[in-house]
C-alpha cells in the first residue's frame, strides 16, 4: 500500500493557456506561481495554499478538442471553500461567468459545479463541521442543495484548514 496523505495537485491540458489562467484566476482567485515557456505550461496556486501549485495547466493550442462527456478519464476537480457563505459567493460568480452546471447536497459536503472555457467540470465545495457528519459519515447522497437555507444554518462556520502561503506568514 502507498500511504497517500491527500491530493496535492491538479494538473489538466486545456487549448488556450492565457484563457485558461484568466477563468481560474477570475472566478477562484488562482495565482500563478511558476510558468515552464517550453511545455507551454503554468502552474496555479489557491490563495491560503501552502503547497507549491493547485492546479497545473497545459496549453495544447486553440486547435485541441474538448474532451468527451460520459467517455472514461476526468470527470472533475474539487475545490473546498471555507465557508458555506464563500459557497454561496462561488455560485454567483459562476453564475456570472456563465460557467454555472449545477448543485447538489452529499450530505455532509455542500456543492457548486461548473465548467471550464475547454469543457472540464469542477466542483466548488463546503464541508460540514466533522462533528456534524453524523449518519453522512458512510454515505454520501446525491440530492437537491437548498443554499439559502445552509447558509441561514451554517453562516460563518469555518471548516477547511487553512495552510500558509510562505514561511514569512507561518511567523505573522
Amino acid at each position: 500500500m502507498i500511504a497517500v496523505r491527500g491530493l496535492n495537485h491538479a494538473v489538466l491540458f486545456v487549448s488556450d493557456l492565457e484563457r485558461a489562467i484568466s477563468f481560474y484566476g477570475t472566478t477562484l482567485g488562482l495565482a500563478v506561481a511558476a510558468r515552464e515557456p517550453r511545455a507551454n505550461a503554468a502552474f496555479l496556486r489557491a490563495r491560503d495554499s501552502g503547497n507549491h501549485h493547485d492546479l497545473g495547466l497545459f496549453g495544447l493550442g486553440v486547435g485541441a478538442r474538448r474532451p468527451a462527456s460520459g467517455h472514461t478519464g476526468l470527470y472533475h476537480l474539487a475545490w473546498q471553500v471555507n465557508t458555506i457563505d464563500e459557497l454561496a459567493e462561488a455560485r454567483d460568480m459562476l453564475l456570472m461567468s456563465n460557467a454555472y452546471h449545477g448543485e447538489s447536497s452529499h450530505g455532509a459536503t455542500k456543492s457548486i459545479y461548473g465548467f471550464d472555457p475547454d469543457g472540464n467540470e469542477f466542483e466548488v465545495m463546503w464541508m460540514l463541521p466533522r462533528e456534524e457528519w453524523g449518519t453522512y459519515e458512510f454515505s454520501a447522497p446525491v440530492e437537491p442543495l437548498d443554499l439559502a437555507a445552509e447558509v441561514q444554518r451554517w453562516a460563518g462556520v469555518a471548516t477547511a484548514q487553512r495552510y500558509p502561503v510562505s514561511a514569512r506568514e507561518e511567523q505573522i
